[in-house]
């Protein structure tokens, strides 16, 4: 006869005790307890060599010491940058295109 018919309970067994994993990345800094203020997130900005555009990725820095409630102005100042330097690419003299499409060769005639 099964437990379940005889009435009685199955005994109820304890809960698995989980061990706290392993941390997954000990050299990342563990932040402080707390509310604390802005901090950099130490992204390295690696120059592009265009002038316009350098200056506002640098300008991405200056989020770093503000609020997320003053992020949103330099993000736009920033897409602001780099659109216009986008723009400005398509004011640039390029090289000349050709004026004209070639003539047709003539047809080749064998000469005997």
């Amino acid at each position: 006869m099964s437990d379940s018919v005889s009435g009685t309970k199955a005994p109820v067994q304890a809960a698995a005790v989980r061990e706290p994993a392993a941390d997954p990345a000990p050299d990342l800094p563990v932040p402080a307890a707390g509310p604390s203020g802005p901090a950099p997130l130490g992204v390295p900005r690696t120059p592009t060599g265009d002038a316009d555009v350098d200056a506002a990725l640098e300008r991405l820095g200056d989020a770093d010491h503000l609020g997320t409630d003053g992020h949103l102005e330099v993000y736009e100042d920033v897409h602001r940058g780099l659109r216009d330097a986008l723009s400005a690419l398509d004011g640039r003299p390029g090289p000349p295109g050709p004026t004209a499409p070639p003539a047709p060769s003539p047809p080749y005639r064998h000469r005997s």
